[in-house]
């Protein structure tokens, strides 16, 4: 610690050293002045013999003096000293201020307090003091530029390292400045939060991270649906029969024994008004790396593949022997389940494959073959190809189950029958193409190969009861809308005598079941063209066109068969006059289904099909045109208007007729409100 004295003569020596170094060039090129001549210590302000006074003047100044002074022979008078004009000089036989440096240094401080201890300006005390607190106060400033460098040398370092991984049991601790540190939280926190936004992991009330890969979505639609039956339609005994009722239960017994009592028949003269409510809630469910699952429910009536309508208080809805309405629960069905994977074969080139029970995967233009909400269960795939910007192809293939046989079938025999197992092997190859930037097409031309469809003749057999089984019982189908051309399938032997040994020659006990009287191969096209000429609105014309090429006319005509065909025939009775062949033709105006999501937003839709007999399965065409089924001809008016972006109303009307057969003709009003999310 120094002492007050020290200080002040550091202050004062610093300030002179300053002073000296500005002058420093002056000083070193001027001439050193000569020091005056060495004055003796007065005593009682006497001056020695032969030696001038404090006040006396050099011989140079003599002679001025005189002129100025008393007159000469005057003795003159003693100068008296004061403090303002009295010279403080070296005491002259004090010994020579010895230098702090044995010869010059090439510092400059050095050199200057050199100096002021040789002209006795400072002592050796007090240049020693000064030059140990300049050393001092250089080693701190030293030290201080040491302590920085190392510390941007640190960051700089830590900056250029890779990451490292943190250990769990690990704990470092780094000296890092504060402003370093300050920076380094502002970065990690707009990190994590960023981080916490994206995965939603940092949320309040935040789920579960898997819960983030699951979208719901559903709708919910009632529907008015009024049939009715003009006049003049065949209302004679047995002219329609009902082959989806005869199928699902036990055989009808044809014989006399059932005392003229007419098969089920449908309804053609009777108007209805059904009130439907339809509801479907799915899942998507991202199962991450190419994998998705997808599983919907929807309501129903029954679990018949082209419907999802409930019918509301309908007395067969839902329970144990038919009960319902009054208010009583509707039933939920399961009606998709799937995986899913997709995948890139190349830059232009992608995959998907599905497994379970999926969406229809084929293009379609109309419901002439498929209605909309079939599903079908199996395997499929899809690749499609991005040749130009456009122009697109895809090939969709597919192995479908159609019916299954039972484990113990037939139940109520003692020995088993063999496998009567019905698929579906199908194939579309499609194209998308842009013809300008205001008109673009799609169409597809596929083959539908129908394994088992056709029903067979039994092996030969006497059934005693309706429980008893024959060997083709699994050829029938056990879903029929109406339209299709049906054969008996049970080939029951006359026996003589009464039951339980015979049937009375064949008479009594003709328990019978019908299957299709065709194989179904088929060649469809299907083609849409799009006309966005007045966006936002669109002009689309529409087409499909279905032939079944395994449909033998001969042999649907052959009426000696045992098991001739029993409808589709002129007069109820007569020949044969079923067909092969299937067409649509419709136009679309306004905003295109998929884009209706503002409220205004509407179309208009006309359309007119042909549908023979066999041309398709009935089991799976349009559930509401002509009630549903083949055989029909006739056109459709449509038009929907959106309310809001996920509610929009639709109204329908069909006319229908059927082609051959007895007189058919129904029409069909339908209006919904469909909500979606």
């Amino acid at each position: 610690m120094l002492t007050p004295n020290q200080v002040w003569r550091r202050t004062y020596a610093c300030f002179t050293a300053s002073l000296i170094a500005a002058l420093q060039p002056t000083l070193m090129y001027a001439a050193e002045p000569a020091l005056p001549k060495p004055l003796p210590l007065l005593a009682d302000n006497t001056a020695p013999a032969g030696t001038p006074t404090a006040g006396a003047l050099s011989p140079a100044t003599a002679g001025a003096a005189s002129t100025a002074g008393p007159a000469a022979g005057t003795a003159p008078a003693t100068p008296t000293m004061t403090p303002a004009t009295t010279a403080v000089l070296p005491d002259p036989n004090a010994a020579a201020p010895q230098p702090i440096l044995n010869g010059p240094s090439q510092n400059v401080t050095l050199n200057l307090i050199n100096r002021l201890v040789q002209k006795g300006i400072l002592t050796h005390g007090e240049a020693s003091d000064l030059i140990k607190g300049a050393e001092e106060d250089a080693a701190f400033a030293k030290a201080q530029a040491q302590t920085l460098a190392e510390t941007q040398a640190a960051v700089a370092a830590q900056s250029a390292m890779p990451p490292v991984q943190p250990d769990s049991e690990e704990v470092r601790v780094t000296y890092i400045p504060e402003s370093v540190k300050a920076q380094i939280r502002d970065q990690l926190r707009t990190e994590v939060f960023a981080q916490a936004r994206d995965q939603k992991w940092a949320a309040p009330n935040s789920a579960a991270e898997w819960t983030q890969r699951i979208k719901i979505f559903g709708d919910i639609r009632t529907m008015y649906q009024g049939f009715n039956y003009p006049k003049g339609n065949d209302i004679s005994s047995g002219a329609f029969p009902n082959f989806n009722a005869l199928n699902t239960g036990l055989p009808f017994d044809f014989g006399v024994s059932n005392n003229g009592l007419l098969p089920p028949q449908l309804n053609v003269n009777k108007n209805r008004d059904t009130y439907l409510l339809r509801m479907r809630l799915g899942f998507d469910i991202d199962l991450q790396d190419g994998f998705t699952a997808g599983i919907s429910f929807a309501t129903g009536s029954t679990n018949t593949p082209v419907s999802t309508n409930q019918a509301m208080s309908a007395t067969n809805s839902a329970g144990p022997n038919g009960q319902g309405s009054n208010f009583s629960k509707y039933q939920l069905w399961l009606d998709r389940a799937f995986v899913k994977y997709e995948a890139s074969l190349s830059n232009n080139t992608d995959v998907a494959l599905f497994l379970g029970r999926i969406t229809n995967p084929f293009m379609t233009s109309s419901e002439i073959m498929w209605d909309e909400d079939v599903a079908l269960d199996g395997a499929a795939f899809k690749a499609t190809t991005d040749w130009s910007p456009g122009f697109k192809t895809w090939l969709s293939g597919g192995a479908f189950t159609v019916f299954n046989t039972a484990l113990n079938f037939p139940d109520n025999n003692t020995s088993k029958y063999s496998s009567y197992d019905k698929y579906l092997f199908a194939t579309q190859f499609g194209v998308e193409f842009k013809i300008t930037d205001d008109i673009e097409g799609k169409m597809g031309l596929s083959y539908w190969n129908w394994e088992n469809m056709q029903g067979r003749f039994s092996d030969p057999f006497t059934p005693t009861t309706a429980n008893d089984a024959g060997s083709t019982d699994n050829s029938r189908p056990l879903f029929a809308q109406k339209g299709n051309t049906y054969r008996i399938i049970r080939n029951i032997t006359p026996v003589p005598g009464a039951a339980p040994g015979g049937n009375l020659n064949g008479t009594i006990n003709q328990f019978q079941y019908f299957g299709l009287a065709t194989a179904f191969r088929q060649i469809a096209w299907s083609g849409r063209l799009d006309f966005n000429h007045l966006r936002p609105l669109q002009v689309s014309l529409l087409g499909e066109f279905v032939k079944n090429m395994a449909l033998d006319k001969t042999a649907m005509g052959n009426l000696n068969r045992p098991d001739a065909v029993v409808n589709n025939r002129n007069g109820g009775t007569g020949n044969w006059a079923g067909g092969d062949t299937a067409w649509y033709m419709g136009v679309n105006f306004g905003k295109p289904p998929a884009l209706m999501k503002q409220r205004g937003d509407w179309g208009l839709g006309f359309g007119y099909r042909y549908v023979e007999s066999d041309a398709v399965v009935d089991g799976f065409t349009d559930s509401n045109f002509g009630g549903g089924g083949t055989n029909m001809k006739g056109y459709t008016i449509s038009a929907a208007l959106s309310l809001s972006r996920q509610t929009a109303l639709h109204l329908y009307y069909m006319s229908a007729a059927q082609i051959a057969g007895p007189t058919l003709r129904s029409d069909v009003v339908m209006f919904d409100l469909t909500a979606k999310f």
